[in-house]
């Protein structure tokens, strides 16, 4: 047999014992200065700076964009009083004060309760009038006698004699249980009146508003009003669902002035609003303030 050489195999070293490979040695920067010479220093990173801006500028956008977020939601969430008279200057609106119902008596409900079958305003009608902008000027013919206003004086509104005759009658075999007035004039010239009659039931005062207004215009003419015309481009959303409104332009040519009116039918009060003012009347604080009183009474 052939004897098989001996071999002396060096013993295996553990990986855990073995001494780290040197890394490789890093390639000759060609932009080296010379041996002797001191390297100047490396310029600052660019990327860095701009990291640092970007930064910046998101945390900017991030606090504006969560300013205008709680911004829009504390509008959306607020109740129409707490923005006073939805008052803007871009478009003409006046600037009402703050407005709030009235409180009811202990244990009555509202006029559009459930509760409530004859849809009836338990709270005092004369607290329910729309209060005048800011810089108006009262009004004080209105007042009438503990802010009750004649039932002659609401009258007087309409042109022919014939018509406040049969207007008065209307109003008496409907049982008119009494009138709520108030007005002013703004710095403008616009003069603002608000009448407000009173019923004993809603049934009532479908049945009379019937008689008072038709789409197109009002049944009887009211003074210094030439002709009048449905105001189509007034949308009917703006006011309150409970609440039924027509609301009229002059139309042209107009007389010394113009008059816009809108009659609001509210559970067993029936609202007039009429607004002129010489040579045109605005159509904006018209709406604003027919749709604030229907917010009153709804």
């Amino acid at each position: 047999m052939t004897e098989q050489p001996q071999t002396t195999d060096a013993p295996v070293e553990p990986a855990a014992q073995r001494a780290p490979e040197p890394p490789p040695a890093p390639a000759p920067d060609p932009s080296a200065a010379p041996a002797g010479d001191v390297a100047p220093l490396p310029a600052p990173r660019k990327d860095r700076r701009v990291l640092r801006a970007v930064l910046r500028w998101t945390a900017v956008v991030t606090v504006f964009a969560a300013l205008g977020a709680g911004t829009a939601y504390g509008i959306t969430r607020a109740d129409r009083t707490d923005l006073p008279g939805l008052a803007t200057e871009s478009d003409g609106r006046w600037a009402y004060p703050e407005i709030e119902r009235p409180p009811l008596p202990s244990g009555s409900p509202g006029p559009f309760d459930s509760a409530n079958l004859v849809n009836a305003h338990y709270a005092d009608l004369r607290a329910l009038l729309l209060p005048a902008p800011e810089g108006a000027t009262d009004d004080k013919a209105l007042h009438g006698a503990d802010g009750w206003l004649p039932t002659k004086d609401l009258l007087e509104l309409y042109t022919a004699e014939a018509d406040q005759e049969e207007v008065g009658q209307l109003l008496t075999d409907h049982g008119l249980r009494h009138v709520a007035a108030r007005g002013w004039t703004t710095a403008d010239g616009t003069r603002t009146r608000i009448y407000l009659l009173q019923f004993g039931t809603a049934e009532v005062v479908d049945e009379l508003f019937g008689a008072l207004v038709r789409y197109d215009r009002p049944e009887y003419a009211l003074s210094g009003a030439a002709g009048t015309t449905n105001d189509e481009d007034y949308p009917a959303s703006a006011v309150p669902a409970q609440i039924t409104r027509y609301a009229y332009d002059e139309a042209e040519p107009y007389g010394p002035e113009q008059v816009r009116q809108a009659y609001v039918q509210a559970g067993d009060v029936i609202g007039l609003v009429v607004q002129s003012r010489k040579g045109t009347a605005a159509a904006v604080p018209f709406r604003q303030t027919v749709t604030l009183q229907s917010e009153l009474l709804a």
